[in-house]
């Protein structure tokens, strides 16, 4: 089965469309026989107003102007753009939420959705109406991209999830959803022409490169979280920089105006990243909303409507779909404030830093607790290593910089940079509430604030005195007297520039060093990406890990309150942790055609297809109480159903109406075997019959239950259509195969403790 996915991308189906003047419908409004559903009022409205429109003020607002309409004198704004998932950024008295890739690792549909919420209101309430965000990609095609920490992660199910309940937060907020990067934006090297990161290869070729895939690969895994995203109300899309399969992603007709428009059912508008709008004719004509007045001149577009070049249809449509969103979202009641200066004392933070904190802890994985090192009780001698315990020289914002960044940040690292960087009010590092719980506890606490820190080259700051007890400052001294040592870790990248490295040698000698003198080392890591842990996970004095993603404002606190137990962790991986570089499928691309030869097989995919032992698995998470699964059950006796082959529901908006029909659902029971409360993330994988072409099996379910000690629950597993569908290249369409689907339960890719099977009978 794998062969296929491996054939040379050249020899695959492509998927540019060559413009056409002809009339066709393909991809606009109200004209390919899409239900609009629950955004059939708002194009009423959006309609209404551009119909009332003259051609200069339709080309106005498709570039960003506010107009009047003379004969109603209704006026519609210029919408606000601003970044990101993680907060407003570039603005006082604002919240620095959880970056995406950090709340994915909650595994928590209500998270996903409380934080959307909470920065959504933050947004509205600054007077703002489009967030850059949600952020699904780059999916993480490689560990070495450097934007992978803003997204949710490498499997679509989870990435889907995790984005349509963002886009639902933001929506139920008040404010504009505005979903990036479509598509294929998996790597910061040669992503313009202009690129900051450039190739070292003389044969990289005209910038910026083409990401070439196939029609099963883009529908299965790339195409699939933004299913999700237009199901539960997405307004806007950004198209990304890149090219794809040779056409650049604002100027391809499959992408926006076939898959995106019309197989989507997609309502809003589509809005170019920075740099991504290249070409007048070919972005208006193939699927591109709103754009550049520089490029989509006033003279230029009117020539091409009077040459019909461009149809008077298709121009309606983009001023529509510029203002559809903005009705849907129900910003036209006139009940938002006025947008906001971004120093203007308007505190629209409320109880935020309590939502942060809360969903920091549960973000957070247990990797690794031997000896029962963690939870943390009264210490009485702690040394803590590393400059990600504590605070930079100066901070806690810095200028936003998108050339990159990393490969570490010598301070404590709780948002991204570039698109990613949230505004800080203020950072909890965690030296603050370890210093509180010494002072409560009676701890003595040693430090060194340093990566590669020598005695030698702070002896000069150093005042021994005669007969001290003390002894000079250096890892080794403090680790051998301590009773517990704290390493802390990090690694930065960011916009602009990919990572350059999986792990760190300066943290990594000062971690082995730490751990040869101290016998309980307890190592602490946030970090944007896979951070490899082999040079010393399997150290006797290793006693645990801690591993997250950048966790916001409330950092250190959320750490400490799993530390120290007051919080029982449940974070589990959103991606494989592999033994070694090598064994990750994909590397950076440094030509101008980076081919997707992969196909699906990303993360534990690609480790299940080839038996690769990972050093922690997608999934895993381990918790201060044990948990058991029993009774894997069906909702049918025979365990089996029937299904047509194909969709028969009407076409809506988030695509065929009836993927979205629950069709199966699976339960187990789960009970908390341990001694304290905790939360207990049940797994769901299926196993497709050979004709569906899928991985070895791929995670299709997953739910959060929390339990007291000796309790249990029934946790439930709906399965809709679309889960148990595959992409059919030859009838272009989402099919489900007959025959008998693997089920699998447990707490990873692989702690599956319980399987079973289903069956299902397809008819026509």
């Amino acid at each position: 089965m794998k062969e296929l996915y491996l054939l040379a991308t050249s020899a695959l189906l492509g998927l540019t469309v060559a413009a056409s003047s002809s009339a066709s419908t393909l991809g606009l409004l109200k004209a390919d026989g899409v239900s609009l559903g629950d955004w059939e009022t708002a194009y009423e409205k959006a309609a209404a107003f551009v119909g009332n429109l003259t051609t200069d003020q339709k080309l106005a607002l498709i570039t960003g102007s506010s107009v009047t309409a003379a004969a109603t004198n209704k006026t519609f704004s210029a919408l606000t753009f601003s970044d990101g998932d993680m907060g407003l950024q570039d603005y006082y008295y604002v919240s620095a939420f959880s970056l995406a890739s950090a709340l994915a690792m909650s595994w928590d549909r209500e998270v996903f959705y409380q934080q959307a919420k909470a920065v959504g209101t933050e947004f509205y309430k600054k007077g703002q109406q489009v967030i850059n965000g949600p952020t699904s990609q780059p999916l993480g095609r490689t560990p070495w991209g450097g934007r992978i920490g803003e997204a949710f992660g490498p499997d679509p199910y989870l990435n889907g999830l995790a984005t349509g309940l963002t886009v639902k937060g933001y929506v139920e907020a008040g404010v504009i959803a505005g979903a990036k990067h479509f598509l294929l934006n998996e790597q910061e090297t040669n992503r313009t022409a202009n690129s900051s990161s450039l190739s070292p290869n003389p044969e990289s070729g005209p910038l910026p490169y083409s990401s070439n895939t196939d029609d099963k690969t883009l529908h299965e895994a790339y195409l699939w979280s933004f299913y999700d995203a237009v199901k539960n109300g997405l307004g806007a899309v950004m198209c990304a920089m890149t090219k794809v399969n040779n056409t650049l992603s604002c100027e391809n007709n499959d992408l926006l105006m076939k898959h995106l428009k019309t197989e989507m059912g997609f309502p809003g508008m589509v809005y170019a990243d920075t740099k991504a709008q290249s070409g007048a004719i070919e972005s208006a004509l193939n699927g591109e909303d709103y754009g550049s007045n520089s490029i989509w001149t006033t003279s230029l577009m009117k020539a091409i409507l009077a040459n019909g070049t461009l149809s008077e249809e298709r121009l309606d449509d983009m001023a529509i779909r510029n203002t559809i969103g903005y009705y849907f979202s129900h910003l036209d009641n006139g009940q938002q404030p006025a947008q906001q200066s971004e120093g203007a004392f308007v505190d629209v933070r409320g109880n935020h830093s309590k939502l942060i904190r809360q969903h920091g802890a549960q973000s957070i994985v247990l990797l690794k607790n031997e000896r029962n090192a963690l939870p943390l009780k009264t210490v009485r001698k702690m040394a803590i290593f590393g400059a990600h315990a504590g605070s930079m020289t100066a901070g806690p914002n810095g200028a936003i910089s998108i050339d990159g960044s990393g490969p570490t940040y010598q301070g404590h690292l709780a948002t991204g940079s570039g698109s990613g960087q949230a505004s800080y009010p203020y950072l909890v590092t965690p030296m603050v509430p370890l210093t509180l719980k010494a002072i409560e506890d009676g701890t003595i606490l040693d430090w060194i604030l340093q990566d590669n820190y020598t005695e030698s080259a702070a002896s000069s700051q150093i005042q021994p005195q005669a007969d001290s007890t003390f002894v000079n400052p250096s890892y080794v001294n403090h680790a051998s007297s301590a009773d517990v040592c704290l390493v802390f870790l990090n690694a930065l990248a960011g916009e602009g520039k990919d990572r350059t490295e999986l792990y760190n040698a300066d943290q990594d000698k000062m971690v082995q060093t730490v751990a040869d003198n101290c016998n309980n080392t307890i190592v602490v890591i946030n970090t944007v990406g896979p951070r490899l842990l082999d040079h010393w996970a399997e150290h006797t004095n290793v006693t645990a890990v801690l591993y997250s993603s950048l966790l916001g404002q409330e950092s250190g606190n959320s750490i400490v309150d799993v530390l120290y137990g007051d919080v029982n962790p449940s974070g589990h991986l959103t991606y494989t942790i592999a033994k070694n570089e090598s064994d990750y499928p994909v590397k950076l691309c440094y030509t101008s055609q980076c081919n997707f030869t992969e196909g699906v097989y990303l993360d534990y995919r690609h480790f299940d297809a080839y038996n690769i032992i990972p050093r922690y698995p997608f999934g895993h998470g381990l918790s201060y109480t044990t948990f058991d699964y029993a009774n894997l059950t069906t909702t049918s006796a025979s365990s089996s159903i029937s299904l047509s082959r194909a969709p028969t529901g009407h076409r809506a908006v988030g695509g065929y109406s009836d993927l979205w029909d629950t069709v199966h659902s699976i339960s187990v029971t789960v009970r908390n075997t341990g001694a304290v409360v905790g939360a207990a993330t049940s797994q769901l994988y299926l196993g497709f019959p050979v004709a569906a072409d899928q991985p070895v099996r791929q995670l299709r379910g997953f739910e959060r239950v929390q339990l007291a000690p000796g309790r249990q629950a029934t946790v439930h597993f709906p399965l809709r259509r679309r889960d148990i569908s595959y992409w059919d290249v030859t009838a272009q369409q989402w099919l489900v195969a007959a025959g008998q689907y693997q089920v699998y339960v447990g707490a990873s890719s692989r702690d599956l403790q319980l399987n079973g099977t289903f069956t299902v009978q397809t008819h026509h």
